[in-house]
């Protein structure tokens, strides 16, 4: 009899753990899931693949691209970037196990790099503070590109001194990237979306999973997870009990502690030590305005305000989800982050009222729009961004240590490990089922 696996948690970790095992060592195919006809792509030559900026000093400043921004000084920077540059080919390769990814970037680029560059991307990628963020486990490129060739812009552009391509590797696993994907890295998609927003993924990857027979519980938190005699587990559900022989785990690590077993407690405790932050997500639709730039968007620097982490210009880069009124503008403007309690108070009781007029006034402040918007939404994300704090790689190490010395039947995946994007959290359910079942052919 075939093992049985459960997964635990619904978001799109736990979905795309499904699907592969449902698809067991056979590659994945998007035209499965009805959805290669509705993605809309933004390449790179799409002004919101070229144009992003900062909000800094009371303007907007378009991140410098371009051998001028190099030469001559571009605002927000003081200075050409060129002097950045050569300090990274100057400067020693630091030497701890793990730095902050502002003492990183202060060590190699600079003050003006670390303080507005770097923590504004910080903010826009975890929504988080840059100071407390590790590198080695955020930016884990960076980090091993200064090591091995003490120059992270040198390690940038060498790369790791592997062969690449050509006719070498396993020819089951050539030929597997679908048309969708090379025509992806052929336009230079900086981003995608779906017609009918994102949520059609979920919906597509959950109607695939209930056509095949996989038992779909919603709704229902895991309330302990606990071995039996015989080795397997049992997973007690609002509902009732589920056994199973391997667990898939998509849930927060902090969740996940919760769940645990007593005999599990070293376990939890580093589950415990992932710590993550609150993001405030205000929706604002307006007509008959136009932006002062064209673009992705700005990222606000934590000198700058720290309660506003950026506004997404959403029409810019889909105009298709306008929906009826087609010369509307939509934008997106996120909230908190790492400093939301200073900011907000509690995520639990934060009031949509003064979020929602936190970003009416950053609209009007930072983008001159005056009129109020005719529609917004207001939604807290509690505990949504995992902070890959100092030590993070350690933590990770402890917990994968556990689970072997244990052989416990149990896969981690998700946001919370080793990496926060949509991407990576697929690609985390991808490895962990290569692990149970093996590679794809």
């Amino acid at each position: 009899m075939a093992p049985t696996v459960a997964v635990v948690g619904g978001g799109i970790s736990g979905l795309a753990a499904c699907y592969h095992l449902t698809r067991g060592p056979h590659p994945p195919k998007v035209s499965e899931l009805g959805l290669a006809g509705a993605v809309l792509p933004v390449p790179g030559d799409h002004p919101a693949s070229r144009n992003r900026f900062l909000y800094v000093a009371g303007a907007l400043h378009k991140l410098p691209s371009g051998l001028g921004a190099l030469l001559r000084p571009v605002p927000p920077f003081s200075r050409a970037l060129l002097w950045s540059g050569l300090r990274d080919l100057l400067a020693p390769a630091g030497t701890e196990p793990d730095e902050s990814i502002h003492a990183f970037a202060l060590r190699r680029f600079g003050r003006e790099v670390a303080d507005i560059a770097v923590d504004s991307v910080c903010r826009g990628v975890f929504a988080g503070d840059c100071r407390a963020l590790s590198v080695r486990s955020c930016f884990p490129l960076l980090f091993r590109a200064e090591r091995r060739r003490r120059s992270v812009l040198l390690g940038l552009a060498l790369g790791s001194g592997e062969r690449r391509g050509g006719g070498g590797g396993d020819p089951h696993t050539r030929g597997v990237e679908s048309g969708l994907s090379r025509r992806a890295r052929a336009e230079r998609w900086s981003q995608w979306s779906l017609r009918g927003g994102m949520e059609t993924l979920p919906e597509a990857l959950a109607e695939f999973l209930r056509e095949r027979g996989v038992e779909l519980r919603c709704h229902q938190r895991l309330r302990s997870l606990r071995r039996r005699h015989d080795g397997r587990w049992e997973l007690t559900l609002a509902d009732g009990t589920v056994r199973a022989d391997h667990v898939v785990s998509a849930l927060p690590a902090a969740a996940l502690a919760e769940a645990l077993p007593a005999e599990a407690a070293a376990l939890a405790q580093e589950l415990r030590r992932i710590p993550a932050v609150s993001v405030a997500v205000v929706n604002l639709q307006y007509e008959g305005v136009a932006l002062p730039v064209t673009g992705f968007g700005h990222l606000v620097p934590s000198s700058e305000d720290g309660s506003l982490l950026g506004i997404v210009y959403d029409s810019v880069a889909f105009p298709q989800h306008n929906g009826a009124a087609a010369a509307s503008l939509r934008l997106t403007v996120m909230l908190g982050g790492a400093w939301f309690e200073q900011s907000f108070g509690d995520p639990a009781a934060a009031a949509p009222e003064l979020l929602l007029h936190r970003a009416q006034a950053a609209v009007r402040e930072q983008l001159g729009l005056e009129p109020a918007p005719t529609r917004s939404i207001v939604r807290v994300h509690q505990a949504c961004i995992p902070q890959y704090t100092l030590g993070h790689w350690q933590r990770t190490e402890r917990i994968d240590r556990f689970l072997a010395e244990h052989r416990l039947p149990l896969s981690l995946i998700g946001a919370s490990y080793s990496g926060v994007s949509v991407n990576d959290c697929i690609a985390s359910a991808k490895v962990a089922v290569e692990r149970l079942l093996g590679p794809q052919r």
